[in-house]
């Protein structure tokens, strides 16, 4: 049984940085990547950023180009989410998915999710 865990969110000030990090285990996964959605209150779940397990491939939504980076640790099938320059309308529950198929944007093709992290940036 797959299963993704989350860590790393907390609380920081405007102009802050944090670091998600999500461990997946039950699988060894070697076509399609982990990507990193989230979801503000009140608002729709939103891609943030994904990368492929094997290969260069990376995508990012427009919010978080030039301050997140997205990163992985195949020996430890580990994706990791580095925020940087965090702004208060980065708050959100921040969810890591799986997906088995090619790199995509779209909720509709990551079959794993993880629980969720919550991430809250003060002004």
């Amino acid at each position: 049984q797959v299963q993704l865990v989350e860590s790393g969110g907390g609380v920081v000030q405007a102009g802050g940085s944090l670091r998600l990090s999500c461990a997946a285990s039950g699988r060894t996964f070697s076509r399609g990547g982990m990507a990193w959605f989230r979801q503000a209150p009140g608002k729709d779940r939103d891609f943030v950023a994904a990368k492929e397990w094997t290969g260069g491939t990376t995508l990012y939504a427009d919010s978080a180009k030039g301050r997140f980076t997205i990163s992985r640790d195949n020996a430890k099938n580990t994706m990791s989410l580095q925020m940087n320059s965090l702004r208060p309308e980065d708050t959100a529950v921040y969810y890591c998915a799986v997906t088995t198929i090619g790199l995509t944007a779209a909720q509709s093709s990551y079959v794993y999710w993880g629980q969720g992290t919550q991430v809250t940036v003060s002004s």
